[in-house]
């Protein structure tokens, strides 16, 4: 899937436009930082032209986090300015800042846990936006294996061995309703069907019904024995099979048991 990463240093981008180009998805910056007031100046613009327009729509937040409580702090702000909205693609966690790579895989692994887990309490699909070499040298395995990866390196191909989503492979790519350059990604996943159908991101959960089941009564048999097998009620019983009388059921027949959906 073809898609592109924006923020307010693109300006106004017309986005029926993009949309033609063959543009597919899109990641928006939803801001940075620890505070609301540090939300992307363009980022309701962008969210609702870019939804207008039919594109699948994902969001990331820059981290500044020099601690544990930071990254809290940062995922408690992200959360706040994409309240009420819905994305299906993950929402990111952007680490590279140098300071905060020169601390180690542990340090860097702990505040990607620490925003990541906060956005999935709240029933979000998290996922670490990297480049493709601190990647490899500023975050444990386990920590990459975790959560969605969007991996960024410029050239012919992507170097990173393990599982990713997204591929950023250019910040100097053109598509006709941007004006100046703006970067590219190609997505191996789609995650718009996994966040739907999954109830993530602002979605409603997905309620099933159970396949029917019926029972055939035997000689013998009664409507309590029947609801406490089924674990049901007799009136339960008797509304889904329109029985008046519960003492009158005969071999043979065919009742419907009630079930439960979820």
């Amino acid at each position: 899937m073809r898609g592109i990463d924006v923020s307010k240093f693109q300006g106004a981008i017309n986005w029926p436009a993009v949309k033609a180009a063959g543009i597919e998805f899109v990641i928006i910056r939803a801001g940075y930082g620890r505070e609301t007031w540090q939300k992307d100046a363009y980022f309701e613009r962008n969210y609702t032209g870019a939804k207008a327009a039919g594109l699948h729509v994902g969001a990331y937040w820059y981290s500044y986090a020099d601690t544990i409580d930071d990254a809290k702090k940062e995922a408690a702000a992200c959360l706040e300015v994409i309240k009420g909205k819905q994305f299906d693609f993950p929402i990111y966690f952007d680490l590279e800042e140098n300071k905060q790579l020169a601390k180690g895989a542990a340090f860097c692994s702990g505040i990607v846990r620490a925003f990541c887990s906060e956005l999935e309490k709240a029933g979000y699909f998290a996922g670490l936006y990297m480049s493709r070499y601190h990647l490899q040298q500023s975050i444990e395995p386990e920590t990459a294996k975790r959560y969605a990866l969007w991996v960024a390196e410029y050239g012919n191909g992507l170097h990173y061995t393990g599982k990713y989503g997204i591929w950023q492979y250019s910040d100097a790519g053109r598509v006709v309703g941007i004006i100046g350059n703006v970067d590219m990604d190609n997505a191996v996943v789609d995650y718009s069907k996994i966040i739907i159908n999954g109830g993530f991101n602002g979605y409603p959960k997905q309620v099933t019904q159970a396949e029917p089941v019926t029972y055939k009564v035997e000689k013998g048999d009664t409507l309590t024995a029947i609801a406490r097998k089924y674990k049901t009620t007799v009136k339960a019983l008797q509304n889904e099979n329109g029985i008046k009388n519960a003492n009158l059921i005969y071999a043979g027949q065919v009742l419907k048991i009630p079930v439960k959906t979820g």
